[in-house]
C-alpha cells in the first residue's frame, strides 16, 4: 500500500478513537469559524492533521467518553486556540531580508502561511527571480504560496530588468504552491482588452486558479469590465465607499495594513456592517521594524478587536476567509481533516501569541524564550536556511549595470511637474510645476535612474511633502522596476548618494554634504539583505533616524514613501526613467 493510503487510514483510526493520537491538546477552548463561537474540547492531532474534536460535553451515540487520548497530551486550560494566520497578499522582498529571516519573525506572531507575489525580484531578474524565491522558501516551517507576477514591468512606461510574457510564466502553474495570477496592476490594459493581459488572465482561468486585482479608484463601467475579466480581489481600497462598490460586484477586499499603506482604520467598518465574510487581511509590504515591534496579521486582529470588531470575525479575516478564497481547503479552521496549524493566544482581546503549532509540531513557545519574551520585540525562532543553487545566488548578487554620476548629470533647467506626497498613503497629488529646487518651499528634486541594463535613461521631476532640508536619500528598492530613485536638496548630494548606492550593489543611502549618515546594504537583487533581520532593522532604523535628522516629514516612512513614487499604476503622479507620469491621463507631463 502507498504512503498516502497509510496516512489516511491512520487519521481515520485516530478520529474514530481506535488508536491514540500523536498529540492531544486537552481542555482546549478554540475558535470555531463555522459557528462563530468558542468551543471546548480535546483536539486530537496525527500526521500533522486534526483527526477529531471531542470531550466538549456532548456525548456520543452510546453516551460514552468523547474525549481523545494521545502519546503526548498538553493541558491547554486558560488559553484560546485559533487557526493559524494567513497573509492574503505580501511581497516578501519588502521585509528587506531573505525569506528565512521573514519566517523567523512572523511565525511567533501566529502566521503559518503567506501568499506572496515575487514581482519585486522578478522585475530585476525575470523568471530567475521567481526561481530564487521558490528555492529560498522551500521547506520552511511557514507555508509560502505564490501568485505569479502579472505585470513585469508594471506598465509599458516602466524599464525593469525583465519583461515576462504569458508564455514565460505559464509553466509555473504546474507547481502546487502556485495559486494563481498576482495583482493585475495594468487595469488600463485589462479594460481596453490588451492582448497580453487577456492571455495571462485566460491562462490562470484555464488552470482553475485565482486572479488578484490592483485597481485603485476604478469605478463604474471600467470597474465592471475589470471584474468581468475574472479578477476577484482588490487590496487598494482606501475608504469604505470604494470597498463597498467592489464587494457589491463580487470581489473580496483585502484590508491592507503595511509599512507604507495604512488602510485598516478606514476599512474596519466593513467588519461590523455585514461584509466581514468578504474581507481578508494582508500586509502587502512590511519593513523589519514593523515585523519585530508591531507584529503581522495578529496586529490587524488586535486593532480590529480594540475598535469593536467581533474577535471571531477578525480572526476569520486573518485565516479562514483567505483559505476559502484561495481554495486552500485544508487550513484556516479547527476541525477534523484540517491541517494542525494553530495559533495559541492568552485571550481574544489582547491576542498575544504564546504558542504556534505547524502541522501539529510546536514551532514557537513563548515560555521557552526566557526573560526577553516580555521586551516588546518579536523573539525570533531558529530555522535552517534553505539551499539555493549557486547560479541563482550569484545572479541575485550581480544586478547593477548603471554608471557612476557627476554633479552635472543632475543639472536641469526645464520646468517639471511637482508630485505631492500624502501622509500615511502611497497615493500622490498634483502640486503644480517647478524649474528648480526650493528647499524653503519643500520642493525637492527627484530622479529615477535605470540600473538593470546600463541604458543611461534618467527621469527628473520635483516632489513636495517629503520635508528634506539638506542632503539626499537614495534607494534601489523602488516599485516595481527597482531602478535607483533619489531625492535631494542639491545635485551634488544626489550624485554622491547614487554613487554610494551603486558601490554597495543596492540598498538605501542617506547622505549629507559628502558624508554617509546611514545606509542599508541590500545585496540580493538590490532588494534584500544577507544579514539577519535584527541587523537589518538596526541599520534601517539608524538610516531612518538620519533621514529624519535632515528634516524628512515625521508623518511618512522616508524609504517606503520614496520607493512607491516610481510605480506608475497608482494615481495621480509618478516618476519613471522617462520623467513625471500622469497615471490618470496616461501621459508624461
Amino acid at each position: 500500500m502507498d504512503q498516502s493510503f497509510q496516512i489516511k487510514k491512520k487519521i481515520i483510526e485516530v478520529a474514530a478513537g481506535r488508536e491514540p493520537a500523536d498529540l492531544v491538546l486537552k481542555n482546549a477552548v478554540f475558535v470555531n469559524v463555522f459557528t462563530g463561537k468558542l468551543q471546548k474540547g480535546d483536539i486530537a492531532i496525527t500526521q500533522g492533521v486534526i483527526a477529531g474534536i471531542g470531550g466538549s460535553g456532548r456525548s456520543g451515540a452510546s453516551g460514552g467518553d468523547t474525549g481523545y487520548h494521545g502519546r503526548t497530551e498538553i493541558d491547554m486550560s486558560g488559553q484560546v486556540i485559533c487557526p493559524g494566520l494567513i497573509d492574503a497578499h505580501i511581497h516578501l522582498e519588502s521585509s528587506l531580508a531573505a525569506p528565512v529571516e521573514f519566517a523567523k519573525a512572523v511565525i511567533p506572531h501566529g502566521t503559518t502561511a503567506v501568499i506572496t507575489d515575487p514581482h519585486e525580484i522578478a522585475n530585476v531578474m525575470g523568471t530567475a527571480g521567481i526561481d530564487y524565491m521558490m528555492e529560498a522558501t522551500c521547506g520552511l516551517p511557514l507555508d509560502v504560496f505564490f501568485m505569479l507576477p502579472s505585470c513585469v514591468p508594471a506598465t509599458p512606461m516602466d524599464e525593469s530588468g525583465a519583461c515576462l510574457s504569458s508564455r514565460d510564466i505559464a509553466r509555473y502553474y504546474s507547481d502546487p504552491r502556485v495559486l494563481g495570477l498576482a495583482e493585475m496592476m495594468d487595469f488600463f490594459g485589462v479594460v481596453k482588452g490588451n492582448e497580453e493581459c487577456l492571455r495571462k488572465l485566460l491562462d490562470a482561468e484555464a488552470g482553475g486558479r485565482m486572479i488578484d486585482g490592483h485597481a485603485p479608484s476604478l469605478k463604474g463601467k471600467e470597474l465592471n469590465a475589470y471584474i468581468a475579466a475574472g479578477i476577484s480581489t482588490d487590496h487598494e481600497c482606501s475608504d469604505v465607499e470604494e470597498a463597498m462598490e467592489k464587494i457589491e460586484r463580487g470581489q473580496m477586499v483585502m484590508i491592507r495594513e503595511g509599512t507604507a499603506a495604512h488602510n485598516l482604520d478606514a476599512l474596519i467598518p466593513l467588519l461590523t456592517t455585514g461584509c466581514a465574510d468578504h474581507c481578508m487581511f494582508c500586509s502587502d509590504d512590511k519593513h523589519p521594524s514593523d515585523l519585530l515591534r508591531k507584529g503581522h496579521i495578529d496586529e490587524l486582529i488586535r486593532r480590529s478587536v480594540a475598535a469593536g470588531v467581533d474577535p471571531i470575525q477578525a480572526i476569520k479575516a486573518g485565516s479562514f476567509n483567505t483559505a476559502r478564497h484561495f481554495r486552500l481547503c485544508d487550513r484556516g479552521a479547527i476541525a477534523p481533516g484540517y491541517r494542525a496549524d494553530l495559533t495559541v493566544v492568552d485571550d481574544l482581546d489582547d491576542f498575544h501569541v504564546v504558542q504556534v503549532f505547524k502541522n501539529g509540531q510546536l514551532v514557537f513557545d513563548e515560555s521557552g524564550m526566557g526573560s526577553r519574551a516580555n521586551e516588546g520585540r518579536t523573539q525570533l525562532v531558529e530555522i535552517t536556511p534553505p539551499v539555493i543553487r549557486k547560479s541563482l545566488n550569484d545572479a541575485a548578487h550581480d544586478t547593477f549595470r548603471n554608471q557612476f554620476f557627476q554633479e552635472d548629470d543632475f543639472r536641469d533647467s526645464k520646468t517639471r511637474a511637482v508630485i505631492g506626497t500624502v501622509d500615511g498613503e502611497i497615493r500622490t497629488t498634483r502640486q503644480g510645476f517647478s524649474d528648480r529646487i526650493q528647499v524653503e518651499n519643500d520642493i525637492l528634486k527627484v530622479a529615477v535612474i535605470e540600473r538593470h541594463r546600463g541604458s543611461g535613461h534618467f527621469g527628473i521631476g520635483y516632489l513636495r511633502g517629503y520635508g528634506l532640508r539638506s542632503g539626499a536619500v537614495a534607494t534601489s528598492f523602488s516599485h516595481d522596476s527597482h531602478n535607483i530613485i533619489v531625492i535631494g536638496t542639491s545635485d551634488r548630494d544626489m550624485a554622491m548618494a547614487v554613487n554610494r548606492l551603486t558601490e554597495n550593489r543596492g540598498g538605501i543611502v542617506v547622505e549629507n554634504d559628502g558624508e554617509i549618515l546611514g545606509e542599508v546594504k541590500l545585496g540580493i537583487a538590490g532588494l534584500m539583505s544577507d544579514e539577519p533581520l535584527e541587523a537589518v532593522e538596526r541599520e534601517l532604523e539608524s538610516a531612518k533616524a538620519a533621514a529624519k535628522s535632515l528634516g524628512v516629514n515625521p508623518a511618512i516612512d522616508p524609504f517606503m514613501t520614496l520607493s512607491f513614487l516610481s510605480l506608475p499604476v497608482i494615481p495621480e503622479l509618478r516618476i519613471t526613467t522617462r520623467g513625471v507620469f500622469d497615471v490618470t491621463n496616461q501621459k508624461y507631463i
